[in-house]
């Protein structure tokens, strides 16, 4: 079992920044390896789409709506993934999940609520 857990959500003014955190473990004594990170969100009503993704090697993908504002990264000695977003618009308003793609299957986190108010 790899367990996730996100941060760094909140509320902010249209044009604001937000970074989010996922930090991926296991329990004590335990090995993994993780290949694909990437964050997806969920606003009310919709699907959930894939926001931006990261290989292992540091090849990035971003959904079109978020491209030159959002910016993913990681660091494979710690096993966290951030998401830096800038110029925020309410339109970003969603819950945040962060998923990783491990030697011992495909984790969701819990999500985290990012609001963005005009």
């Amino acid at each position: 079992q790899v367990q996730l857990v996100e941060s760094g959500g909140g509320l902010v003014q249209t044009g604001g920044s937000l970074t989010l955190s996922c930090v991926a473990s296991v329990a004590s004594g335990s090995t993994f390896s993780i290949g694909v990170m990437a964050w997806y969100r969920q606003a009310p009503g919709k699907q959930r789409e894939l926001v931006a993704d990261m290989t292992r090697g540091a090849r990035t993908n971003y959904a079109d709506s978020v491209k030159g504002r959002f910016t993913i990264s990681r660091d494979n000695t710690k096993n966290v993934v951030y998401l830096q977003m800038k110029s925020l618009k309410p339109e970003d308003t969603a819950v945040y999940y962060c998923n990783v793609d491990s030697s011992r299957g495909k984790y969701w986190g819990q999500g985290t609520q990012v609001t963005v108010s005009s």
